[in-house]
C-alpha cells in the first residue's frame, strides 16, 4: 500500500510538471541532443556499478571472499528490489543474501551494508557542501540549504565517527520514537555498534573505502553534468556540484516512488538560472535512468534472490 501511494504521488507530481511545461519542447530537447555525449553519460553506469562492486568486495573481512562477480550481482539485484520494495528493502536484502550464502554472520552483514550506505550518504553531502560553499548565486533559500547540509554532514560524521555520540543518539531516538519503531532502532543500534568495532580498527582500510566512496560520488555527479552536455545545455561544473546533490537529496525524501517527481521538480527549480524547464525535465528523466538501468540489469539475477527476500519479509510482517 505504501508503494502504491508513493507511486500515485509521483504520478501526480509528474502530471503537474508536464501540464505546466511545453511537452513538445521536451520531445525536441531529446531530438536535438548530442548523441555522443548521451552515449558517454549513459555508459558511465557501467564503471560506476563496477566501482561500487569493488568497494563492496573490499569491505569484506579478511579470510572471506565475495568476489567482484557476486558483488556485482548483489548490487544489481538490490537495485531491482529497491525499485519494487519500500524503505530501501533491497539494501537490507543484500545483507541477508550475504548471510544466506555463508559469507558473513547476520549482524556483521547488516553492519557492512549500513556502513556502505553511510559512506555513500556522507560522500554525497561532502560534495554538496563543497559545491554550495563555492556556489556564487546564493539567495536566502540557498543559505538555508547550505546551513542544513553542513549541519547534516557534521551530524552524520559524528554519528559515524563517535561511539559515544552514536550511543546518545540511539538512546534519545528510542525515547521519543513510537513503540513500533523501537525494535528496529534496537537492531540498528546493534549493527551500528558492530560497525564501529569492525571498521574503525583498520585505519588504512577505512581511508581506502572513504576515498573510494568520495570518488564514486564524484563520478555520479560528473555523469549528471554529462547529461546536461548531452542535452546541449550548460552549467558550470562547480555549480553542478551544488545543485545536483540537492536534487538527489530531494529524491531521497520518502514521499514518491524511487524519488520520481520530487527529484524532477527540484531539478527544474534549482537549474532555472541555466536552462529552461523542458531541458530540466529531460534532465530529470535521464537522472531517473541512473536508477532504472541497474534495476533492469538486475532482473536476470532476481530469481535466485526472491526466495531469500520472502523469508526476510516474514518476520517483518
Amino acid at each position: 500500500m505504501k508503494r502504491i501511494i508513493s507511486l500515485a504521488v509521483s504520478l501526480v507530481i509528474l502530471a503537474a510538471i508536464y501540464w505546466k511545461i511545453d511537452f513538445s519542447g521536451l520531445i525536441q530537447v531529446f531530438q536535438n541532443c548530442d548523441r555522443t555525449w548521451m552515449a558517454i553519460s549513459l555508459g558511465m553506469v557501467i564503471p560506476l556499478i563496477f566501482a561500487t562492486s569493488w568497494r563492496l568486495d573490499r569491505l569484506m573481512p579478511p579470510g572471506t571472499a565475495l568476489g567482484i562477480g557476486e558483488a556485482n550481482r548483489l548490487i544489481l539485484a538490490s537495485s531491482t528490489l529497491n525499485m519494487i520494495l519500500p524503505s530501501k528493502m533491497g539494501d537490507i536484502a543484500k545483507a541477508y543474501f550475504m548471510k544466506e550464502r555463508g559469507h558473513l554472520d547476520g549482524s556483521l552483514s547488516l553492519s557492512l551494508v549500513v556502513f556502505e550506505k553511510s559512506c555513500d550518504f556522507l560522500s554525497l553531502l561532502l560534495w554538496c557542501v563543497f559545491g554550495l560553499i563555492l556556489y556564487p548565486q546564493k539567495d536566502t533559500l540557498f543559505w538555508v540549504m547550505t546551513v542544513c547540509v553542513v549541519s547534516g554532514f557534521l551530524f552524520f560524521s559524528l554519528l559515524l565517527a563517535s561511539r559515544r555520540f552514536a550511543r546518545f543518539f540511539f538512546l534519545l531516538a528510542k525515547a521519543i520514537a513510537p513503540r513500533k519503531f523501537r525494535k528496529k532502532l534496537d537492531s540498528l543500534q546493534i549493527s551500528w555498534g558492530e560497525m564501529h568495532r569492525y571498521f574503525w580498527q583498520d585505519q588504512r582500510q577505512l581511508q581506502i573505502i572513504a576515498l573510494t566512496s568520495i570518488l564514486i560520488w564524484l563520478g555520479h555527479l560528473l555523469q549528471i553534468w554529462f547529461f546536461i552536455l548531452a542535452l546541449n545545455a550548460w552549467t558550470p561544473f562547480l555549480a553542478n556540484l551544488a545543485l545536483s546533490p540537492l536534487a538527489i537529496l530531494a529524491g531521497l525524501l520518502p514521499l514518491t516512488f524511487a524519488g520520481v517527481g520530487t527529484r524532477d521538480a527540484a531539478l527544474i527549480l534549482f537549474y532555472q538560472p541555466y536552462f529552461d524547464a523542458p531541458t530540466a525535465a529531460a534532465l530529470g528523466l535521464l537522472c531517473t535512468s541512473r536508477y532504472l538501468i541497474p534495476a533492469i540489469a538486475g532482473l536476470p539475477f532476481l530469481g535466485q534472490y526472491l526466495s531469500a527476500v520472502r523469508r526476510l519479509q516474514k518476520p517483518l510482517n
